[in-house]
């Protein structure tokens, strides 16, 4: 069971709290516009969060200035010659118009060729790119599970692949289920192991304290690195959208 309220510290910091059945207080900023959320054990008052809140202002907008820093995308068109990104490099877009299915087609290192009928929508375009990146990163998305899966010494049951709106990667520790998201095909395939590791770490911890910070150490010792490096990358108009 969760409970939610907003806290105001100030007159220009509103926190999400979200009380629920946990042993620790995690405190979240998120891109793109830096909110911030604190998950909190259901018995801890509001005066303890404020002040647990306010001995982390600094942190708070030391992130917070990170994401307004960070590049963004325009709406994407879909038209010639627009940036496209794949694995962490920019690719020009080249539309081809034939009457078949659409399909994708990478074989430069400066275009990216996109197949569509000549009356193709926007939506179609994006839908038909979507797809190829999401078989794209399928491909990528098994072999390094099931290279972690002997390094960490966990079993991934089950993962999928979904466009979410705040978070790179969740983990359902019960069903031992990990989501993976789409926007990852764009980034650097060391994003993705990132990613990956950090969700099956949760496996042998669930929370995000000293001893899962440890295991990070541990297996991926770069891990701050290549965290760095996806929050550096320029990320989608529509991306983190909520």
């Amino acid at each position: 069971m969760e409970k939610v309220s907003v806290m105001q510290i100030g007159s220009k910091l509103t926190i999400d709290i979200v009380r629920k059945d946990i042993e620790n207080i995690h405190l979240s900023v998120y891109p793109p516009t830096g909110r911030v959320r604190i998950a909190a054990p259901l018995q801890v008052e509001d005066e303890t969060l404020r002040l647990f809140a306010i001995s982390k202002l600094g942190w708070i907008r030391r992130h917070q200035r990170n994401f307004e820093a960070q590049d963004r995308q325009s709406p994407r068109l879909y038209k010639n010659r627009e940036s496209h990104y794949f694995q962490g490099k920019r690719y020009l877009l080249r539309i081809n118009e034939h009457n078949a299915p659409p399909k994708v087609i990478l074989k430069t290192k400066r275009y990216l060729d996109l197949f569509v009928k000549p009356e193709a929508s926007v939506e179609q375009k994006h839908l038909a790119l979507t797809e190829w990146y999401r078989t794209e990163l399928k491909k990528d998305v098994e072999p390094l599970i099931n290279k972690w899966e002997k390094v960490i010494g966990v079993s991934v049951d089950d993962w999928q692949i979904k466009q979410m709106k705040t978070k790179w990667g969740t983990c359902n520790i019960e069903k031992k289920r990990i989501w993976i998201n789409l926007e990852l095909a764009k980034k650097p395939l060391i994003c993705l192991e990132y990613i990956i590791v950090h969700e099956m770490v949760h496996l042998l911890e669930r929370n995000h304290g000293d001893r899962f910070v440890g295991l990070m150490d541990k297996f991926l010792p770069q891990w701050r690195f290549y965290r760095e490096e996806l929050n550096r990358l320029p990320v989608s108009h529509g991306e983190w959208s909520y």
